[in-house]
């Protein structure tokens, strides 16, 4: 009977040392793929913005009836956008709280951005003095 039982503990202490080492593990794991996919979103934003500023800019200098469409990939983080006078803004949400992306144009930009996650089609149109960003 008490071979059995001897069985039996070191199972049972072997099954704790390897619950002991999985924990922090997994621990370790949601941490890293959280702070990545925080870096990834900021990362998707200002390659976003910038390409809307690039655009914009381009557009501008071409004058009134040129327009660009530009398709973009926006991420699910983004908590709310803004164009004002020569700065497009993302606000993204991060583990650590809610961060600002911001890209500055030497054109006055101006219109609305989805704050939707998925492919959306935005046209850059150039008006007098200024351009007019929209999102369908």
């Amino acid at each position: 009977m008490s071979l059995k039982s001897q069985v039996s503990v070191e199972y049972m202490l072997i099954m704790g040392f390897a619950t002991l080492m999985t924990v922090p593990l997994l621990i370790i794991y949601y941490t890293y793929t959280s702070d990545s996919g925080d870096s990834v979103a900021t990362s998707q934003a200002m390659q976003i913005a910038r390409k809307i500023v690039d655009s914009s800019e381009s557009v501008y200098y071409l004058g009134k009836p040129s327009q660009t469409t530009l398709k973009l990939n926006f991420p699910d983080n983004i908590y709310s956008t803004n164009m004002s006078s020569r700065e497009v803004v993302f606000k993204i949400k991060t583990r650590s709280g809610i961060t600002d992306i911001v890209q500055v144009s030497s054109v006055n930009i101006s219109g609305s951005l989805p704050i939707t996650q998925g492919i959306h089609i935005v046209t850059v149109k150039a008006e007098d003095g200024y351009v007019q960003v929209t999102s369908n």
